[in-house]
């Protein structure tokens, strides 16, 4: 399955709140005259429902989205909004009793800061995005990452991770086609014999020349340096000093060059 690139333990964790280094703590939750204006009492809030608000108003730029359970925030961070609100941080262990509470100011906190949720027009950018990188990257984990960053930076909000790691694994397999469709007339009959034999075990080297060209030295010395220049001459007698990788992405091509 797509979601096997994270465990249910890190699936619930990107569910919920990361750890807050200092910088982020006054990156994201210092209030601007704005912001207090925004979750001002005269509306008709509670201490909770104050204290509650300016959280899920600071999660949208630190996270991405709002968690569901608000009351488990960083101590620290809650504590600095309750600072800057002059109410007591234990006030955030009332809120949000009503689900629908929760929701409401979610919602009332994507369109103070012009948040939109991840529609499909949303969905296919993203899909456009993350198969540019996946030219690029491989990592799954690394591609959820970037699909976060430029969630948040495209103001959409982050959808479930298990959403996100479908995206990512939609761009990989577009991505390996893409490579593939790109280098297919390089994979001609006598090379793709040459590859396969790459796989089978050379009496010579007890190990496959796949093996043998993917183990690297182990040390410096001239017998090291005599069996990676073997190596080269061998890759050289395939032609791989000659494969055409104009196609493709620079950094990729470098990789395999």
């Amino acid at each position: 399955m797509a979601t096997r690139v994270f465990t249910d333990e890190e699936l619930e964790r990107l569910r919920g709140f990361a750890e807050i280094s200092r910088e982020e703590l006054f990156r994201y939750f210092t209030l601007t005259p704005a912001d207090l204006a925004f979750v001002d009492p005269g509306r008709g809030r509670g201490p909770a429902d104050r204290l509650g608000l300016s959280v899920a108003l600071c999660m949208l730029p630190w996270l991405g989205f709002v968690p569901d359970r608000l009351t488990t925030a960083p101590p620290v961070a809650v504590a600095r909004l309750a600072e800057q609100l002059r109410v007591d941080p234990v006030e955030i262990g009332s809120y949000g009793k009503r689900a629908k509470t929760r929701t409401g100011h979610a919602r009332l906190a994507a369109q103070y800061l012009g948040r939109r949720p991840a529609g499909p027009l949303e969905s296919k950018e993203l899909d456009e995005y993350l198969l540019a990188r996946a030219m690029e990257h491989d990592s799954p984990t690394l591609l959820f990452r970037l699909a976060c960053e430029y969630l948040i930076s495209a103001r959409v909000i982050r959808p479930g991770p298990v959403t996100v790691v479908e995206r990512v694994a939609h761009a990989r397999h577009q991505a390996q086609t893409e490579t593939y469709d790109r280098l297919a007339h390089e994979f001609t009959p006598a090379r793709c014999t040459e590859l396969d034999a790459l796989l089978v075990t050379d009496p010579s080297l007890g190990v496959s020349r796949l093996r043998w060209l993917s183990t690297g030295p182990v040390e410096a010395s001239a017998q090291a340096v005599k069996a990676e220049v073997e190596k080269l001459g061998f890759l050289r007698g395939l032609g791989a000093d000659r494969l055409d990788l104009s196609v493709l992405p620079r950094r990729i091509a470098c990789t395999i060059r």
